[in-house]
């Protein structure tokens, strides 16, 4: 947990963050996790979804507290405007009804061939990498139109900009995220809304321990700076990209991809 609180450079004040409050959607385990925790340790409340994990989001929920911050946990499917209807709801109710910062984590992969590809499989991961942006993010731009204030950001992939082999369904989900953030931007910059994209590259997770040892070596020979980046390197970057250190920055896509795209 202290890693992923402490940065090596001390990261973006505290006073950015204090006192103000976030919704991180899947963020029971992962870059979530990573996200809602530097969130925390600089004093902002964190509310956190999960729909798979109950467990590993009652830890969390443990962790944020522990910090000083309020923290609250509601299980949603992102693919499901009225899951995440009724989790925002929530929040609001016991947050109050402004939201400082919108992060779209919650993501899911299942790779293969497009000729092996069914329906299926291709609505699934669109539904929660896609719809899922749509359905968290009009939950709270109209509060955060009204308010002039607020910052959106998606955790999108290196794959929705270069493609990658087997990802079809993935590569496009995270493509259109891309796309959505930086329509967003045009739409909302009058009113001082920052809408932003991080898109990553290999990440040190529980999705990635799974690969075969061969599937690893193969993809880190792609990589120019030969390692994966932890995640707390990629909430250090989240962090920056909705600090006021940024406050000048949206419809952007920052790459942290160890020189792979």
């Amino acid at each position: 947990m202290d890693q992923a609180i402490e940065f090596r450079n001390g990261g973006p004040s505290k006073e950015m963050f204090k006192d103000k409050t976030a919704i991180v959607s899947g963020a029971s385990r992962g870059i979530g996790r990573a996200i809602a925790l530097a969130l925390a340790a600089r004093g902002c409340h964190v509310a956190f979804t999960w729909n798979s994990q109950e467990e590993e989001a009652q830890r969390l929920s443990t962790e944020l507290e522990a910090l000083g911050v309020r923290s609250l946990a509601a299980r949603a499917d992102a693919a499901d405007s009225a899951s995440v209807t009724a989790a925002v709801k929530q929040f609001r109710k016991a947050f109050g009804d402004d939201v400082d910062f919108l992060v779209n984590n919650a993501g899911i992969r299942s790779d293969r061939a497009l000729f092996m590809m069914d329906e299926e499989t291709w609505d699934r991961v669109v539904d929660v990498n896609l719809k899922g942006v749509f359905n968290f993010t009009k939950s709270v731009i109209v509060s955060m139109m009204k308010r002039k204030s607020g910052v959106v950001l998606n955790i999108a992939s290196i794959s929705g900009l270069m493609g990658t082999e087997g990802q079809a369904n993935y590569a496009a989900s995270k493509a259109g995220a891309i796309a959505f953030a930086k329509s967003l931007a045009r739409e909302t910059g009058k009113v001082g809304l920052r809408v932003n994209s991080l898109a990553l590259g290999l990440v040190e997770t529980d999705m990635t321990a799974t690969l075969p040892e061969f599937a690893r070596k193969k993809l880190l020979s792609m990589v120019p700076m030969k390692r994966m980046a932890t995640v707390e390197e990629a909430a250090a970057a989240a962090l920056f990209l909705l600090s006021d250190d940024a406050a000048y920055i949206t419809g952007q896509v920052l790459t942290m991809d160890g020189g792979l795209y």
